[in-house]
Parts: C-alpha cells; structure tokens; sequence
C-alpha cells in the first residue's frame, strides 16, 4: 500500500488524514481543528504542525500534500478567501516546508478536492470537461478536462447582477441568513446556471460538507447538465492533496 498525508486547509476549519493512495481513501481518523481567528499565516502554519502531530502511523518518508483556498502559483498565495489578506503574495509554500520540517506538495483547495474526484470518484473517465464546486465558506471551482486538472478557477467569485456570488450563494451564506433548502437553490440555480452557459460541461460535480444532504438541494435545480454529489464528500481535499504530494517527481 503507498499513502501520503492530506491536509486541507479551510476558511473554517483545518482538516488533515492519513490516505491510502490505492483505494483513495482516508487511513485511521479525520483529525480536524477550527481555522484560527483572522486566519493570520503563523497561527494556520502552527494549527497545521499540531495536525501532524496528531496522526498515528506516519513517518519523515510519507509525502505531504497542503491545499489552500487561495489561487497558487510557484508555491505563493496570490489571493486569501475567507482568510487574512496576509496570505496574498506570500511565499506559502516555503513557510508550510519550514515549519513541518519535510518538503511538501503546495496546491488550491478546489484543486485537490477535483484531482481527488477524477482520479477516484464522481469525474473519473468522464470524457470531457467537468466542473467540480465546493460549497462551504465560499465556493470553490476546479475544472477536469478529459481527466487532467486545469489549475486556479476562480469561479465562485463570478460576479451575478454586481455581486461576488459566493457571498451570497455559499453553504456559509444558506446558514448565516437562515435560509430553505429551496431558497438556496434558487441562488445556486442562478450559478450553475451562469457556469453551464459559459462552459457547456459535461458534468458538475458538488462537494464541500453541505454535499451529505445532496438529496434537499441538489433535485431542485434544473440545468442541462448532469450534477452529482463529490463521491468523497468533504474528504476530497485531504484526498487530492495526498494524491498530487504521491505523484512521481515531474508529474
């Protein structure tokens, strides 16, 4: 068995697991803490060694993948969503191999959780484009074309009648204004809808924590476009995460 560790790195809370890279599944327990408030880089970083230190049966040798909801380039965090601008333009990756002590693979969230999804869940050999979303805090994007990961797709900022539509259609959002499943569904209707027109995917794939109670939501859109529960729930960025930190040098 090859496995790597996952950590997932959310606007609300830090998750991180040990991942059988065979089966893509998690190995022992999910260990999870809240994101520190302000979610400043010192206190996520050091939230991040306390995961580690948490999981039983690992060693130096395993490979380490971080996701981020930021948009990532050459290891730096070009964007902060729902965390502190201190992230933007920092050498994220750097300060995450430092302070773990091990060299790391350093990805968007979105990204991970998609790659997880096309390599062993609910986009896998689906011919092409799939748009995986991630509905939590905000929402995040990934796009899968025939199989391989387009990175940093910043959709869920898609801006509808003037508004970054995240603000108002995301898991945080249904919770914070209180609002029915088929109240969300009209805002989520309005996105998906907006995405279909632009992309004409083949799919949608929708995870985050909010996908466990697909069945209240998911029936009330109606779009072209087949969309799916994330097969992985919202274990798919700890998965995607471990699975690029496995891939061979290069890849």
């Amino acid at each position: 068995m090859s496995a790597a560790i996952g950590i997932d790195i959310g606007g609300t809370g830090i998750k991180a697991a040990l991942v059988d890279l065979d089966k893509g599944a998690l190995i022992g327990d999910r260990h999870k803490v809240s994101t520190p408030d302000g979610g400043e880089p010192d206190d996520v970083v050091q939230a991040a060694v306390d995961l580690l230190t948490e999981i039983e049966d690992i060693d130096d040798s395993m490979p380490v993948g971080v996701c981020f909801p930021a948009v990532v380039q050459g290891g730096r965090t070009m964007s902060a969503a729902n965390v502190s601008d201190a992230w933007i333009g920092l050498e994220a990756e750097q300060l995450f191999e430092g302070a773990l002590g091990r060299d790391i693979h350093f990805v968007n969230d979105a990204d991970a959780a998609g790659f997880a999804e096309a390599r062993y869940g609910a986009a896998k050999d689906v011919a092409g484009l799939v748009i995986m979303t991630t509905l939590g805090t905000g929402i995040g994007t990934a796009l899968i074309n025939d199989g391989a990961l387009v990175p940093n797709a910043e959709l869920g900022h898609l801006e509808i009648d003037g508004v970054d539509w995240e603000t108002v259609a995301s898991n945080s959002a249904r919770e914070r204004e209180e609002l029915s499943w088929s109240e969300w569904a009209e805002r989520l209707q309005r996105f998906y809808s907006q995405l279909e027109r632009y992309f004409s995917p083949e799919r949608f794939v929708v995870g985050g924590g909010v996908s466990k109670h697909h069945d209240e939501f998911l029936p009330l859109l109606d779009l072209q476009t087949e969309i799916v529960p994330a097969a992985m729930r919202n274990n798919a960025g700890i998965i995607g995460a471990a699975a690029l930190a496995g891939l061979p040098k290069g890849r």
